[in-house]
């Protein structure tokens, strides 16, 4: 079935264009905000062949489709409804009241899931100049070699640009702006953090010293600053007359911001942004496998909430911190992903039957791909004890990559897309609990599954 008509089909049964609020889709999936959910026909959406599962979430009526076609059906979707695209940050304000700490890490997943791509082409050229090098391959004065370390570094030192055009769209700010604003916490008079030896240039201001050291692949700094950024600019609109307000109100914004995102909130938001990664890093070095144990057995219950992809700002901020760099976080959740993977697996060698096969083989793929919402929300959840048993296994998996302290060079990817990222010194230990996670997840799912169990819908 087409992109296209799968649209138009879902289209129609979500009750039509009047029936949509809004709409928006993020990696995996269709955010719709529905008038009245009762009006869909979820089970004949579910039936259609490029839909991996529909469930409702925070008032959002989300349809998986999956990585890539995601975007094109919702390309069709939009221009047979007629409507514009939200912004997923206005499809869960449309949606139910949520507490301050979903609102939190919604807002965090809105922001940094469209900068993925950009720090996984960084991660996969400088896992693949690690390899290089390793191997002695290439030489370091080879024009290829310094081509690919500015792709490897790049993303991360124009971090808090990408934060603030992204975060200003989010927080209802002019985007360039906050590019710029990006753009004035790295700039060249700021002395690089990534490159600084001891000691750092400073000014003096009302009695203290103020560093001036740049922002460089920083990401807590970023988000107050934008944040506030936004928050000015609403008040600087306000009072500004219309006539003056495209000479006056840049200036004044960025004037303001600049100064106090310099002087307070970007030595407040390092600050906090070091404080997590230092904490996180003493769990990893001193609980260990218990760690590992807890963040792979509780990560699969996060992706039910959908907001997983908040945990992107801090995984960033580990890559950017230069005394860690490197992103300890992201095989737990890939031994997560790739245990429900196996437990989806097992559902099809217990319940031997035509249709669940179906329906379970390719969510079982997308799952050791790194995409799990068709395994979790299709299959494991629908018999409940597959579920659990992709828990067991993600739990024993990242347990093993956290003892064998596995890295990666970025974020985004997990499953066998993982390996691309994957330190080289850390790659078997990986493929190893690939293979812990996958078998764990399949056996605890077939155990604990009986043969003769419904599914819930």
């Amino acid at each position: 079935m087409s992109e296209q008509k799968t649209a138009q089909q879902i289209l129609t049964l979500v009750g039509g264009p009047e029936n949509i609020a809004s709409a928006a889709h993020c990696a995996t999936r269709l955010r719709l905000v529905l008038n009245d959910t009762d009006k869909a026909q979820t089970a004949a959406i579910e039936a259609l062949d490029l839909v991996k599962g529909v469930f409702t979430n925070s008032g959002q009526y989300q349809i998986i489709i999956g990585s890539g076609i995601v975007n094109r059906v919702f390309a069709e979707f939009i221009k047979a409804a007629n409507i514009k695209e939200a912004s997923t940050a206005d499809v869960a304000s449309a949606g139910a009241n949520k507490n301050p700490l979903q609102a939190l890490a919604r807002t965090l997943s809105n922001i940094f899931v469209p900068i993925i791509p950009a720090i996984v082409a960084s991660g996969l050229c400088m896992g693949l100049l690690g390899f290089l090098k390793s191997n002695q391959m290439i030489a370091t004065d080879n024009l290829w070699y310094i081509i690919l370390d500015m792709v490897s570094s790049s993303a991360f030192i124009i971090l808090p640009i990408l934060i603030g055009f992204v975060g200003a769209k989010i927080f209802g700010g002019n985007p360039i702006l906050g590019a710029t604003l990006g753009g004035i916490l790295t700039h060249p008079d700021l002395v690089n953090a990534w490159t600084i030896g001891h000691g750092f240039p400073s000014t003096h201001f009302l009695g203290f010293d103020i560093g001036l050291v740049g922002y460089q692949g920083t990401v807590f700094p970023m988000l107050i600053a934008v944040w506030f950024m936004c928050k000015v600019e609403k008040i600087v609109h306000r009072i500004v007359p219309n006539t003056l307000d495209i000479i006056l109100s840049p200036f004044i914004i960025l004037a303001v911001t600049g100064f106090f995102s310099v002087v307070a909130i970007g030595p407040l938001g390092r600050l906090l942004g070091d404080g997590i990664s230092t904490a996180l890093l003493f769990l990893y070095q001193h609980a260990g496998p218990l760690a590992g144990l807890i963040f792979g057995g509780t990560y699969s219950l996060i992706v039910i909430t959908g907001v997983h992809h908040s945990f992107h700002a801090i995984e960033l901020g580990l890559l950017g911190d230069p005394k860690i760099a490197v992103n300890f976080l992201l095989p737990i959740w890939s031994m997560a992903n790739v245990a429900q993977g196996g437990a989806c697996f097992a559902v099809i060698f217990k319940k031997r039957d035509k249709k669940v096969t179906a329906l379970a083989l390719p969510s079982a793929i997308s799952a050791i791909l790194g995409i799990t919402e068709p395994a979790i929300f299709g299959v494991n959840l629908r018999y409940v004890r597959p579920f659990l048993g992709g828990l067991i296994g993600g739990a024993i998996g990242g347990a093993y990559v956290v003892w064998m302290k596995v890295g990666m060079t970025a974020v985004g990817l997990t499953g066998i897309p993982g390996l691309a990222i994957v330190r080289t010194e850390s790659m078997l230990h990986y493929i190893i609990g690939f293979a812990v996670a996958f078998v764990i997840g399949f056996l605890a799912s077939f155990v604990l599954t009986p043969k003769n169990t419904k599914a819930l819908a």
